[in-house]
């Protein structure tokens, strides 16, 4: 039965939205699922319409669908830490026949104890129109299988008040609260705990043990006075209640009787982005080193070391650029890159066993120089397995050192890389333009055809043709933008309707390292979809600080609506100044960008991103210009948050690829940056910073 009620909420809904939704989401098909709390209509844990004072298990992705008589919602939730908690909300009016995007963030106080409840605060439409609007204060107890819930509301959850804000003794703007209703994108911080009084809201649940179903029952004391005064109906009661199937290890199903007469069918899905999957296992094959002269390709020389540690290393998924040893013969520094293992550290114990086979005996230590996209971050010294420490391989471990990156004056070895060879390989992208409220899910699902041509180590020609396999941009209802700024991103439409495949781009780029600190990428071409141009990128990392610098410019002109080598008249120089701080608290990296974007105006950039050991990462990002609220158009201004899936956990093999996908509320023109060319070589050397390395954390807890 449960599944029926699923497929009738998609009919329900808007297709284009799940679809969407479901595109957006591809990689979660091979992630072990989270059996967690609970998940209301509004995407945050709780019951039908209240939210509770529980969480999710740290790092869980949530997607939910709900519809009712009233709305239709969708949201996407994630728990940035074990005690905050992000939703970003889609919610359509049937009798207003509009759609509205709002944010909410629940925070835990204090955890539950033996005779105290876990007590958490929320404000919901945090950034967004106002329609939502309500702040609570609210604490959950458990009593065996049974779980009780009870608040205090601000806002829509003050219903019609039980008792007076006891703020209003602290400032007399408690007292007061704007009914307005606007762009979206504000902080409307004037309203936050707002009110002349405050209502009570709360509810029950309780889990079966012999069933896979929890049942649930809630006082929700909102009036819903915007539907109320659109035409549509008051509550008739503020009870509802409702039954969940916990159909499959994170997903459920909920049938509830909202308010006395209205049904209402929810749909949850989550995901753990902390669980390590799967992965294949190391290739194993006959070393070189056992070899016949007879069994080796014609160009290696069995009696060379070298040759030997290359011919094993490249069929590992591993890189061998250059090596050298010391005059006294008891230290082999070794330049190492990484083509197939998605943690840097397993690439440096391949790396290592490799090395330990073939290198002369009186080596006693390795230095491991980590190049990673032509950078070379950090070097990491792994004393000899063989010549020691055979018998306990945990002070091997602990001996292992972490130094600044370096160059090799004069490498006794270079492996002589083939220019004359193209390296292609094939991708399965996405774009996305989700919750415009004139097109509520566009989409495109392209293979990518990305191609590389080696001019010199460092140098190269990247090329990458897009071919559509669907797309809905052609469908949109908004084919001409409005935007009275320049159109550097509201005209996609016309690119990806005109042109749906074509030449995304053709660049030649250079990446290297000056002296140990200082990283440089120089790109001239077809940069992206929409621009062309050249310039170049500056990082300045010290070896272990967590502070890095960078800057970042380039000229560029905007590119033809079919994708050829076409120009528009269009240009514009952009450029930003950047700093960056990797932080100690859970794996959060931020940075902030200074400058001129596309559009010419000026503003920053403020982004964070969370990454895994399991290769996942997740962002958000919000850029502030001298663009007026009102010029920038629906939306306030530009944000939206980044999520990355590994591939090698939906396929199960060794390799670096990943599904990256970014997601904006709305598309409009103002705070638009190049994609991929300002300020992406500290997010390139991410993996393979100083702290990728030690023992035991291996980048990541």
């Amino acid at each position: 039965m449960a599944p029926l009620f699923f497929w009738y909420l998609l009919f329900m809904t808007n297709w284009n939205i799940v679809k969407g939704l479901s595109i957006a989401f591809l990689g979660a098909a091979s992630i072990i699922f989270s059996d967690l709390g609970m998940t209301s209509d509004y995407g945050t844990t709780g019951l039908i319409d209240i939210p509770t004072a529980r969480f999710d298990k740290d790092g869980t992705y949530t997607a939910a669908a709900s519809t009712d008589e009233r709305h239709r919602q969708f949201s996407i939730t994630y728990q940035a830490t074990p005690w905050l908690q992000g939703t970003f909300r889609y919610t359509g009016f049937d009798n207003l026949l509009l759609w509205d995007r709002n944010y909410e963030f629940k925070a835990r106080l204090w955890e539950e104890e033996l005779y105290l409840p876990q007590v958490a605060v929320g404000i919901r439409d945090m950034v967004g129109t106002g329609v939502f609007g309500s702040e609570y204060i609210v604490g959950s107890k458990r009593l065996g299988n049974t779980d009780v819930t009870l608040g205090l509301g601000w806002g829509r959850l003050a219903g019609k008040g039980v008792v007076g804000n006891p703020l209003q003794v602290l400032n007399d703007r408690f007292s007061i609260r704007d009914a307005d209703v606007g762009l979206g994108g504000e902080f409307s911080v004037n309203n936050f705990f707002a009110g002349k009084e405050v209502g009570i809201f709360g509810g029950i649940s309780h889990s079966f043990e012999a069933l896979p179903v929890t049942a649930m029952l809630e006082f929700n004391p909102d009036q819903y006075d915007r539907d109320v005064a659109s035409g549509g109906p008051r509550p008739k009661e503020p009870w509802s209640a409702g039954i969940t199937w916990h159909a499959l290890p994170g997903v459920d199903l909920r049938l509830s009787l909202q308010h006395g007469d209205e049904v209402g069918i929810g749909f949850r899905s989550s995901f753990d982005s902390k669980v390590e999957p799967k992965r294949r296992d190391a290739d194993v094959f006959i070393s070189s080193y056992y070899l016949s002269p007879s069994n080796l390709p014609p160009q290696i020389n069995k009696n060379n070391w070298y040759d030997r540690l290359l011919y094993d290393v490249e069929r590992s998924g591993l890189l061998l650029v250059e090596g050298t040893i010391s005059a006294d013969g008891n230290h082999a520094k070794l330049v190492v890159g990484n083509t197939s293992y998605s943690i840097w550290s397993d690439a440096i114990g391949r790396h290592t066993a490799l090395a330990d086979l073939h290198l002369p005996a009186t080596v006693k230590s390795i230095y491991f120089v980590v190049e990673e996209g032509g950078h070379r971050p950090v070097t990491v010294v792994v004393p000899r397995p063989s010549a020691s420490f055979t018998d306990n391989p945990r002070t091997m471990i602990d001996q292992v050192r972490i130094l600044s990156g370096r160059t090799l004056d004069t490498p006794q070895h270079r492996t002589g890389f083939v220019t004359g060879k193209i390296n292609s390989t094939l991708n399965i992208r996405t774009k996305f333009q989700l919750f415009d409220p004139d097109d509520p899910a566009r989409y495109q699902v392209y293979a990518d055809v990305s191609s590389e041509y080696a001019l010199t180590n460092h140098w190269a020609v990247r090329s990458s043709v897009a071919i559509n396999l669907d797309q809905n941009f052609d469908e949109s209802n908004r084919q001409e933008s409005d935007s009275v700024l320049p159109k550097v991103r509201s005209d996609v439409v016309k690119y990806l309707s005109t042109g749906d495949s074509g030449l995304e781009k053709l660049v030649v780029e250079g990446r290297d390292t000056i002296g140990r600190s200082l990283h440089y990428r120089a790109f001239g071409g077809y940069l992206e979809t929409m621009f062309a141009g050249a310039g170049g990128e500056l990082l300045y990392w010290p070896h272990k600080s967590r502070l890095a610098f960078g800057a970042s410019a380039a000229y560029v002109k905007q590119r033809d609506y079919d994708r050829g080598f076409g120009l528009l008249d269009y240009s514009v120089l952009t450029g930003y100044v950047s700093a960056y701080w990797a932080t100690p608290f859970y794996n959060y990296d931020v940075a902030v960008h200074a400058g001129r974007y596309l559009a010419k105006d000026l503003g920053a950039t403020f982004e964070a991103r969370r990454t895994f050991r399991n290769g996942w990462q997740v962002g958000v990002w919000a850029s502030l210009t001298d663009v007026p609220f009102d010029k920038f158009g629906e939306g306030s201004f530009d944000k939206g948050f980044y999520f990355q899936v590994p591939l090698d956990g939906v396929f199960g093999s060794r390799t670096r690829g990943n599904l990256a996908t970014r997601i904006r509320p709305i598309q409009r023109d103002g705070g638009q940056r190049l994609e991929d060319f300002s300020g992406n070589i500290f997010w390139d050397l991410r993996g393979a910073r100083y702290d990728a390395f030690t023992p035991d954390k291996r980048l990541l807890p």
